[in-house]
């Protein structure tokens, strides 16, 4: 039974009705622009052919009942009051996503739903944001007030940074609701435009899961958006004009990198260079040059591992072990940081020889079987039943 079938047939067997609809939203993964989005920079991210979907119904009282069919619990909440649940922390991404869709105007209905997704949780791949988007979605459609996307992803993003408590920048959500097939998404997050970008031929987006986990809220995540913020702060008295380090130039740096403190310098420069870096590597997608792209993806894997100082042990094995195998043109980590995915860029002849060897490799040097995903760029999200 295909995954559509089988969410409807749990929803049904459930709630004893049938769903109205279903929603998807996919995750997503970065191939450059780790870190910038919090500091009004450059990102560009794929969609990816792992989702989360929603079934729903609409119901005729302002009551939510979620049942998670990976977590296997349900969990039900008021519209009239959204507060946190410490038990089913699962559920606090869709309450956050109703409560800040209410803040807009949006008038919504209580619904009954089943989730289900094939995002790894916890591996940099944006399963919360596809959460929030399809659960976005989910209260729009019951609601029956449309919204448009840019729309969705916002509230999707304050969701999370006003609910949730994780200060993330507006990339996940972003590209999980505008994603185009066969495309990266080109997002500038600070006016929040965006083109999309064609894939070369021939080449596919390999995800190495390390099987590591990390913790973003109240970690290291948030530390480093402080850091980047004072970097900004100091800055402004040789450099009044920026308000971001997205209005840092490298040559700005190296004039002014003395008045900052030593790991404020290590932060500001991963951004200001990384910046750079997705501008280049626009530019070598667009001139049909992959293994220019992959370049600086090995050199953005570099500046995250010793100036943002994200990465892992973990991670940088997987890197090593994948930039030896056949057909990589690069590899870096993706996401957070701290365990996780790494996305690696790899000829489409060669994926079978690159998968094999990278999970021999990396299983060899840490006892861990890593998950391999190989995608193309998927659509973003909508309603698939």
């Amino acid at each position: 039974m295909d995954r559509l079938a089988a969410i409807q047939r749990a929803f049904n067997e459930r709630f004893w009705k049938p769903a109205e609809h279903v929603v998807r939203a996919p995750g997503r993964v970065n191939l450059i622009g780790e870190h910038t989005d919090y500091n009004d920079g450059f990102v560009l991210p794929v969609a990816i052919e792992r989702d989360m979907m929603v079934a729903l119904a609409a119901r005729a009282d302002r009551e939510v009942t979620l049942y998670s069919q990976d977590f296997g619990e349900a969990a039900t909440f008021s519209l009239d009051d959204i507060r946190k649940d410490e038990e089913h922390t699962w559920s606090n991404y869709a309450r956050g996503v109703a409560r800040e869709l209410q803040a807009a105007g949006v008038p919504l209905r209580g619904i009954d739903a089943v989730t289900q997704g094939n995002v790894p949780i916890g591996a940099g791949l944006s399963s919360s944001a596809a959460f929030e988007v399809a659960m976005a979605l989910a209260f729009i459609l019951a609601a029956d007030a449309p919204l448009d996307r840019v729309q969705v992803a916002l509230i999707a993003q304050r969701a999370e940074n006003r609910f949730v408590g994780m200060q993330c920048g507006i990339m996940d959500q972003f590209v999980s609701a505008l994603g185009e097939a066969g495309h990266a998404l080109f997002i500038d997050t600070r006016d929040l435009s965006h083109r999309a970008v064609p894939l070369p031929e021939g080449v596919r987006v390999v995800i190495c899961d390390t099987m590591t986990r990390r913790g973003l809220v109240g970690s290291a995540y948030n530390e480093r958006r402080q850091q980047c913020e004072e970097a900004v702060r100091l800055l402004q008295g040789a450099l009044p004009g920026i308000r971001a380090l997205r209005d840092v130039t490298p040559d700005d740096l190296a004039r002014h990198g003395h008045l900052l403190p030593p790991i404020v310098l290590k932060r500001a420069r991963h951004v200001v260079t990384e910046n750079a870096r997705v501008l280049d590597a626009i530019r070598a997608l667009e001139a049909g040059l992959p293994e220019e792209f992959g370049r600086l993806m090995d050199a953005s894997h570099a500046s995250l591992r010793d100036d943002f100082e994200v990465s892992s042990r973990e991670l940088n094995l997987m890197v090593e072990v994948a930039r030896d195998a056949p057909g990589c043109l690069g590899a870096r980590m993706t996401g957070g940081g701290f365990g996780g995915a790494t996305v690696n860029l790899v000829r489409e002849s060669e994926v079978p020889a690159f998968v094999e060897a990278v999970a021999a490799g990396y299983q060899a040097r840490t006892r861990l079987k890593p998950e391999i995903t190989v995608t193309a760029a998927a659509a973003g999200a909508g309603r698939v039943g």
